[in-house]
């Protein structure tokens, strides 16, 4: 089975799960214990922040660590909604944006936040002049993914931040970096970003943690209540093991950036020349979108069921975001880019990883086609 689903989850990397095995074993102590055990736990997640910092050339205490990206984003929109809400009750986000942001700002607009979604263009690109234009004295957070978890598309993240930051200077960015880092580069100041979202097991670490940068003189108002760790800001004892073993991936990968470009760009490009030439096939994902992500669609076909024959022929690929994947609704993401239904219920995303080759998206190629074949002569049987 060929593996196609690096944007949902990643194998981690064998240095990580080494690592996380020695902490488990060696360092099980709680960090907020006084005896040395608990010492020496502590100092390894301080270690792990000065790490984290480093690869996105931040201060170590403005990193924050989460159970996964999910708790970050969360975090980032009702801790700023909560904590801010007398400068308003208005923020502003995109309708592409990852179900963890969509729908936090979703739960907010029930609550009484007035919400405003930036619709994208059809490539699913956020017009920068758009956001700026909602901003208002009363807007107190906007959130714009780096790029798009379904489709790839790479937002232009530096014009939105500066837009903001003129139209009102106290309006806060989030930006979900959880499909960026890793495979494009990651500028936070240059893009005035003052929160900003990273998910470890995307990037061949494990699942159980989490990050979330928060700019310094900043505070969010705590969706967990209980003990003062991460200076008071998300309480609940640290999982040392996963922290400490997602610092490291968060390290390689990050060292590993320009390789893994290098590497995969050349594979996406090869399989949207591909995608191109078959008739039954419309390209959803921009020709310059991220490295690791191509989607497409087969109009008329239920992505699920192209995603089982692909199966059946040895290649797991997923239709969206695994967030959303088992839905049976046409796609958010594609229908806010003006595809029709038939185009937005036949999605198909293919996502690499730094193991893929020239031979394995040949071997994906003639999968392709082949389950076109099948489907179309099951669906002419049916008929």
């Amino acid at each position: 089975m060929l593996y196609w689903d690096y944007a949902a989850a990643t194998p981690p990397y064998e240095d990580v799960v080494k690592t996380m095995e020695q902490i488990m074993k060696l360092h099980y102590a709680n960090p907020s214990s006084l005896h040395r055990a608990g010492s020496e736990a502590a100092k390894l997640i301080r270690r792990s922040r000065e790490v984290c910092a480093a690869a996105l050339a931040v201060q170590p205490k403005e990193i924050l660590f989460t159970s996964g990206a999910t708790e970050s984003n969360n975090l980032a929109i009702k801790g700023a909604a909560l904590q801010y809400q007398s400068r308003g009750r208005h923020l502003i986000t995109t309708e592409i944006e990852h179900p963890s942001v969509y729908e936090s700002c979703l739960q907010l607009q029930r609550n009484g936040w007035e919400i405003t979604f930036v619709a994208p263009d059809s490539t699913g690109m956020i017009d920068p002049e758009r956001v700026a234009a909602a901003v208002r004295r009363d807007t107190v957070l906007v959130s714009v993914m780096h790029v798009n978890n379904e489709i790839g598309t790479v937002q232009p993240l530096k014009e939105i931040g500066s837009l903001i930051k003129s139209a009102n200077s106290r309006t806060l960015f989030h930006v979900d970096g959880v499909q960026g880092f890793g495979k494009l580069a990651v500028d936070l100041k240059g893009w005035k970003a003052d929160l900003y979202s990273l998910s470890p097991h995307k990037i061949r670490g494990p699942r159980g943690a989490g990050l979330l940068y928060i700019k310094e003189g900043i505070q969010l108002f705590p969706l967990l209540s209980g003990g003062s760790h991460e200076e008071g800001q998300r309480a609940g004892t640290e999982n040392v093991p996963a922290i400490v073993a997602s610092s490291k991936a968060v390290r390689m990968s990050g060292e590993q950036r320009e390789t893994f470009y290098a590497r995969v760009l050349p594979l996406r490009d090869r399989l949207l020349r591909f995608l191109h030439s078959v008739p039954e096939f419309v390209i959803n994902s921009r020709e310059d979108g991220a490295p690791h992500i191509v989607h497409f669609s087969y109009p008329g076909m239920k992505g699920e069921v192209f995603a089982r024959k692909l199966e059946e022929l040895g290649m797991a690929v997923s239709t969206r975001s695994a967030c959303s994947s088992r839905l049976a609704e046409p796609s958010r993401v594609l229908l806010s880019m003006g595809k029709d239904v038939s185009v937005a219920s036949g999605g198909i995303r293919i996502s690499f990883g730094d193991s893929h080759t020239e031979e394995d998206v040949a071997a994906l190629e003639k999968a392709l086609i082949t389950a076109v074949r099948a489907l179309k002569i099951a669906e002419g049987g049916m008929k």
